[in-house]
């Protein structure tokens, strides 16, 4: 909202009141203020000339020698290349001496052998933007009104010397959309008079017809309409001009500057059509039908749906309620009468359709945040009067109104002791009425405290504490004295979820992994590039996408990682280890709006490792392995038993390198080395990625660790080594000593797997280091014996093992 420093002062007494003191007082209280600037760019020596006579250069086909009376019986001769330069003219003049925008100083010169002393200017020249100018004003001089006075200064006709406050309103602040409502925050913020404008009620003169009929009452519960006859369309006064470029507004024609003016002054939206072009002077508020079209002022063609809220006249569309007038009902130069519309619009709805057909205006601003229904009839009162006084009009019909219901009157108790606990300050009741009194709060005083009458132009005030909001505003927060807040608080602490995730974060660093951050929007083409965890059909889609790369949520975080590793491979770091704790996005059941957000962690490692100071044989599988033992290290630093390894095949992972995790016989996660097509489409050397799901990992970790102390009894080592058919899992011949070894098996070490012609086709050698203790008591050579010999036979007869 940009408030004209000129134009406030017509309704608030502000003597000894700078912009700047506004700016302040405003931003204490609760109205941000963004900038205060001035209209004047820097022009000074500019007053108003009138063109005496026009007569063509002698010696330059374009250009024109003007002798122009500037006021006190002095006439200058002025050399002129506009075209629409014309004898009687009102002028802005540049004087010899003068200083324009830019860094432009006026002096005497000679065009063509020809003296010039000063120069016309143009609305440019004088530092006004474009988007404030009428289109004749953009081209050649700028033509003053024929009655502007001779000499004094165009600042001062042009209301250049005015500053204009920006504010930054909030959405509950809907009342500060018009010049009244500042005024009502600044009178009571000073506590000055406010002087707001007096409206007179225009006589009938003629009588044309006029009928509403409301089809939508819910959308539109509030419409009225009045006719207006003998206007005289044409540019509207200069004082007006100045306040409608001060609120950033272009000025169009006497008729739009009322209704905009109107609307910037009450906040209250108008809109004029050409009664002659509404057929039958009927008006019918319905919503639209699917597929009707308007053509807005803009000259657009825009489709509507069942959702929206027209005005018609029964035969055509008039107008989007709320939005934008249409072209089939607007006003011309040939206009003589206009019907007046000001009406109540469902603010979630001009809302909805300013977002639909891409179309926001000044009006929309303002309807979508509730007006006033107390202003309507005064906002339409005072258009009719100001259409009458400038555009010589006549009234031609009362207002015609069709309301549903009326507006309840809003009564609010405040109790004194609940405003002094929330304050946390003492505030007399003289103080707090006076408070009321300045806001112009209707006010009575009741046992408990105060009984508020809330004006329906402060529709952000519902509830009692939004009534000891408004006492701490113009209270002032600066008295409220700083207190550090008391009470018993518990100790604060993690929860055992929280801690497991600074264990995995900590776990993985401390292995050698980098944590990385990536995207939660992705597209299905990249998510389709490789499985996820979970079986997932569709994906959640956004409504409206900035791009296809970031179309919808992700369900997956290998993909974004496969990306993270591409870019640092292709910028010289061709050894990347990473992983990524984060929300994957999964949609919900048909009942259940909201997406399901699973926490998944996901890694991958990639590319040759860095040379060492120790000569290490190359693991046959690559990373694969490598992962593997990040993963167990990281069961059993959280404590998770029960593991397992199964191979599988799934999409975009190589066929024969790929294990699912079964933890607790549910699948829990996915390892195995990247698909060599997807590896060589992302320049990636032999990848290896796992992704868990950390909510069934969190599931699996036993309760808190119970320490033992270490064993005062050696151990006894025998080592292992078996002859078995290739297809046997090694997990699996581990998994039969721990069961045939019992108790005093304490550890079981896998410390060699060969396979090659000395061992036989299809076959390899396994070896395993195993150390036998019992907890009481230092065990024989027999006991181990008999033990070591169980676990040979197991395996003999369970996975056809020849000991070696």
């Amino acid at each position: 909202m940009l408030v004209s420093y000129e134009w406030l002062s017509q309704y608030v007494d502000l003597e000894g009141i700078s912009p700047e003191d506004i700016a302040e007082e405003l931003n204490r209280t609760g109205i941000e203020v963004e900038v205060i600037y001035t209209r004047d760019p820097g022009v000074s020596g500019v007053i108003i000339g009138e063109v005496m006579s026009v007569e063509r250069h002698p010696e330059a086909d374009r250009l024109n020698v003007c002798l122009v009376n500037v006021g006190k019986g002095q006439v200058l001769q002025i050399v002129c290349g506009a075209k629409n330069v014309a004898a009687g003219q009102r002028v802005p003049v540049a004087l010899v001496g003068a200083k324009l925008p830019g860094g432009l100083h006026i002096k005497k010169a000679k065009l063509r052998g020809v003296e010039s002393n000063g120069m016309i200017c143009s609305a440019q020249e004088l530092g006004f933007p474009e988007k404030v100018l009428m289109k004749e004003q953009t081209e050649g001089i700028l033509v003053l009104e024929p009655d502007a006075p001779i000499g004094i200064d165009i600042k001062e006709f042009l209301g250049m010397n005015d500053q204009v406050i920006e504010l930054q309103l909030t959405p509950n602040r809907s009342d500060c959309l018009g010049m009244i409502g500042v005024a009502y925050e600044v009178a009571a913020i000073f506590d000055r008079e406010l002087r707001l404008p007096m409206t007179q009620d225009m006589p009938l003169q003629y009588e044309a017809p006029i009928n509403v009929y409301i089809e939508s009452e819910e959308d539109c519960p509030f419409y009225a309409a009045q006719v207006v006859h003998d206007i005289k369309v044409g540019p509207s006064p200069q004082w007006m001009q100045n306040r409608l470029i001060s609120a950033g507004i272009r000025p169009i024609n006497n008729i739009v500057d009322i209704t905009n003016y109107v609307m910037l002054e009450t906040g209250q939206p108008l809109h004029a059509f050409d009664y002659n072009r509404v057929q039958g002077g009927q008006i019918i508020v319905r919503r639209a039908l699917s597929g009707e079209q308007i053509v807005t002022l803009d000259g657009v063609t825009r489709t509507c749906d069942d959702q929206m809220l027209l005005i018609t006249d029964g035969e055509q569309p008039l107008a989007l309620a709320g939005v934008m007038g249409g072209e089939s009902s607007e006003v011309t130069d040939e206009t003589v009468t206009i019907l007046l519309e000001s009406a109540f619009f469902d603010p979630q709805m001009v809302r909805q359709t300013s977002h639909k057909v891409g179309l926001r205006s000044e009006a929309s601003a303002r309807f979508e945040k509730g007006v006033d229904p107390e202003g309507i009839l005064p906002a339409l009162a005072r258009a009719v009067q100001l259409l009458c006084q400038i555009a010589g009009g006549a009234v031609a019909s009362e207002a015609i109104v069709k309301k549903v219901g009326d507006v309840e009157e809003m009564v609010i108790n405040l109790r004194h002791e609940r405003l002094v606990n929330l304050l946390g300050v003492q505030v007399d009741p003289e103080e707090v009425l006076d408070i009321f009194r300045r806001l112009q709060f209707p006010t009575e005083v009741t046992d408990e405290g105060y009984a508020v009458q809330i004006p329906t132009r402060r529709p952000d005030i519902t509830i009692e504490v939004d009534l000891i909001e408004e006492v701490a505003r113009l209270y002032g927060y600066d008295r409220i004295p700083t207190t550090l807040p008391w009470g018993q608080q518990p100790p604060g602490g993690l929860t055992e979820e929280q801690k497991a995730r600074r264990v995995i974060r900590h776990t993985l660093m401390d292995l050698g992994l980098h944590e990385v951050l990536t995207y939660s929007l992705t597209s299905t083409a990249l998510e389709q590039e490789v499985a996820s965890l979970f079986a997932v059909e569709n994906h959640v889609s956004l409504a409206m996408p900035m791009s296809a790369e970031h179309a919808v949520l992700r369900s997956n975080l290998l993909p974004h990682l496969i990306e993270a590793a591409s870019y640092n491979h292709r910028h010289g770091n061709e050894r990347v280890q990473i992983f990524e704790l984060a929300h994957v996005y999964l949609p919900g059941h048909a009942d259940e709006t909201l997406p399901e957000e699973r926490l998944v962690l996901g890694g991958l490692l990639t590319g040759k490792q860095p040379a060492g100071i120790w000569k290490e044989q190359p693991l046959p599988a690559g990373d694969f392995y490598k992962a593997k033992g990040i993963l167990d290290a990281l069961f059993a630093r959280l404590g998770v038993v029960d593991v397992e390894y199964q191979a599988v095949a799934p999409h975009g992972f190589h066929p024969g390198r790929t294990a699912q995790i079964l933890i607790g016989g549910e699948v829990a996660g996915l390892l195995g080395e990247l698909h060599p097509q997807l590896a060589k489409k992302h320049d990636l050397s032999r990848p290896v990625a796992f992704q868990l799901d950390v909510e069934r990992l969190f599931a699996a970790i036993e309760g808190p660790l119970v320490y033992q102390p270490i064993p005062r009894v050696p151990a006894v080592t025998r080592d292992l080594a078996v002859v078995v058919d290739e297809a046997v899992p090694v997990g699996l011949l581990e998994e039969g000593i721990w069961q045939a070894g019992g108790e005093l098996v304490e550890s079981v070490v896998l410390f060699d797997v060969f396979a090659g012609e000395q061992i036989g086709v299809g076959k390899k050698n396994v070896a395993f280091s195993l150390a036998y203790r019992a907890a009481d008591r230092t065990l024989t050579d027999e006991e181990v014996s008999k033990v070591h010999e169980r676990v040979i036979c197991h395996l003999e007869e369970t996975f056809g093992a020849k000991l070696r």
